[in-house]
């Protein structure tokens, strides 16, 4: 069992239309299969986090954007879980705060910085400030921008920017040490509603669904056109995108914990290398504990 995840990439420059991209899985692999699947990935997961954090010198950020119901939360709870907590950050980016909306719009990303030998993963990111205030550029006057007083002053040129401003932070990051790896989850439409219905009718899932999912729902196509437009921009080398069928859940994160466990494999990292002097000192413990009675 492979699954193709070069197939996924959105590769530098290219013009994406998600109608390219089907939400269903490419290959039919049993339930069971599945499962087994993932759990092995994320054991592979769990050893070369063990290495990067021994390194000390790397770190790995996890972009995950998607539309409400994608499966953004349980993704992170299928792959995350077995991998040692001390080493992985997950970072959700909600309503910005008041501190937050104080600073630029990159400040509170780089506050959550993973530190060096750590794995972050960003539920939402600082894509939401080229999707939600796209669909919605009313929120923009929250900001205080100096050169926005109206929504009138928000133009094509605006979002140009932005988009070079994060290629740029990106860059950034992956010029010390940062690699970055981001995946779009694309869900259909007709599973989204799915999703929502049962978390309306089954109690133990109220507590996920607001009444503000379904008013977002009405904006699907204007979120469409902006997804399509921000991974046409930002999808570069360093930091590529992946779009993740996600109409199954445990297809996609299987898919994903593959692209995650390829990517630490690309990083390779190396346990420290012990100079002379310490493992000088390493054998005089050795004797030590050895002649201990």
């Amino acid at each position: 069992m492979k699954i193709d995840t070069n197939s996924y990439k959105i590769s530098s420059k290219k013009t994406v239309s998600l109608d390219e991209f089907s939400t269903k899985p490419s290959i039919e692999i049993p339930k069971k299969e599945l499962k087994e699947a993932i759990q092995t990935t994320v054991e592979s997961i769990d050893e070369l986090q063990n290495i990067l954090y021994a390194e000390n010198k790397q770190a790995l950020i996890v972009v995950m954007q998607g539309m409400d119901a994608a499966g953004k939360d349980s993704a992170i709870r299928a792959i995350m879980t077995g991998v040692n907590p001390q080493g992985v950050e997950v970072v959700s980016f909600k309503k910005p705060t008041t501190t937050e909306l104080e600073h630029d719009y990159l400040w509170r990303h780089y506050v959550h910085l993973p530190e060096k030998g750590k794995i972050s993963i960003f539920n939402r990111s600082h894509y939401e400030n080229v999707l939600v205030t796209k669909v919605h550029p009313e929120y923009l006057l929250s900001e205080n921008l100096y050169n926005v007083d109206s929504v009138n002053d928000i133009t094509p040129e605006f979002w140009e920017k932005r988009y070079e401003q994060i290629n740029t932070f990106e860059k950034t990051l992956s010029e010390n040490g940062f690699t970055i790896i981001k995946f779009m989850l694309h869900v259909s439409k007709e599973e989204q509603k799915s999703r929502f219905l049962e978390r309306i009718e089954n109690k133990e899932k109220n507590w996920k669904f607001s009444a503000q999912d379904v008013k977002e729902r009405q904006f699907w196509d204007s979120y469409k056109r902006c997804y399509e437009e921000l991974l046409s921009k930002t999808s570069t080398e360093n930091s590529p995108w992946f779009v993740i069928p996600c109409d199954d859940k445990k297809f996609a994160q299987l898919t994903m914990a593959t692209l995650i466990k390829e990517t630490l494999e690309q990083m390779n990292p190396q346990f420290p290398n012990v100079d002379e002097k310490e493992e000088a000192a390493l054998q005089v413990a050795l004797q030590e504990l050895q002649n201990e009675k």
